[in-house]
């Protein structure tokens, strides 16, 4: 291993040295050293870097046009993330209603039995200043996608007639 970084000059000037010590003494490192020398000879002198032919961007174009494109992105949604997240927002708004129907006094007669007692409840530690911040960046997200399906269906449209 040494050898070889000696004869590739990846050692340092102390390294150096020692084998060229090494070389000079020791028959053993000698034989070794040439067997070495000419290995590295010979793969350099029959190391042949191989082109690729002048039409080889060309050919590579060509088989790249011969295969199916893509379907749209439309068939990469999966449908079962859209029913769990429509799961998940139909069992939060059922959760809230039925929590707030609970609260309503049913035992009362006259226009106060339909009132919610809203000192109940404690909203503040849920909405705060970030978690306003975060629901106003996913609407403007969810707001600037639905304008890009709305132009770009008008752009569809358009290219038809």
């Amino acid at each position: 291993m040494r050898l070889w970084d000696y004869i590739d000059g990846n050692i340092d000037a102390a390294e150096k040295m020692q084998i060229e010590a090494l070389l000079r003494t020791d028959a053993n490192w000698q034989a070794v050293y040439q067997q070495l020398l000419q290995m590295n000879k010979m793969l350099h002198d029959d190391l042949e870097l191989e082109e690729p032919s002048m039409r080889f961007t060309k050919n590579v174009m060509d088989e790249i046009s011969k295969l199916k494109i893509a379907p749209a992105t439309k068939n990469y949604i999966n449908k079962k993330i859209i029913i769990g997240i429509a799961a998940f927002f139909v069992l939060v708004i059922g959760g809230l209603l039925l929590y707030f129907l609970t609260q309503i006094n049913w035992s009362s007669t006259g226009e106060s039995s339909w009132l919610f007692d809203v000192s109940k409840i404690d909203v503040s530690k849920y909405l705060n200043k970030q978690a306003l911040q975060i629901f106003v960046m996913v609407n403007a997200v969810l707001a600037l996608v639905l304008i890009d399906k709305i132009l770009s269906r008008k752009r569809r449209s358009a290219k038809h007639y």
